[in-house]
C-alpha cells in the first residue's frame, strides 16, 4: 500500500470540505450508494470498464467510506 503525506493546503481544504460542504456519515453513505450501484451495473452488463480492476475500485472506495464513518466497525 502507498502512502504519502498531504499538504497542509490538501488537508485543509477536506477539512474545510467535511465540515462546511458535507457530514462525513452522508459522504460514506453516497460513496456506498454508488459503488453498489456501479458494482451492480457492470455485473449484469458483463463488462468490463476499460482497464479498471474493479475488484480494487470496490475494495479501496469501501474502504474511503469506512474512513469517514466506520459502519463497519465491530464494538
Amino acid at each position: 500500500m502507498a502512502t504519502s503525506d498531504l499538504s497542509k493546503e490538501t488537508e485543509k481544504r477536506l477539512l474545510d470540505f467535511f465540515n462546511n460542504v458535507i457530514d462525513a456519515k452522508d459522504m460514506a453513505k453516497a460513496l456506498r450508494t454508488t459503488n453498489y450501484l456501479l458494482t451492480l451495473s457492470v455485473i449484469r452488463e458483463r463488462e468490463t470498464v476499460g482497464k479498471i480492476n474493479l475488484e480494487n475500485f470496490f475494495y479501496w472506495v469501501n474502504e474511503l467510506a469506512e474512513v469517514l464513518d466506520p459502519y463497519l466497525e465491530v464494538e
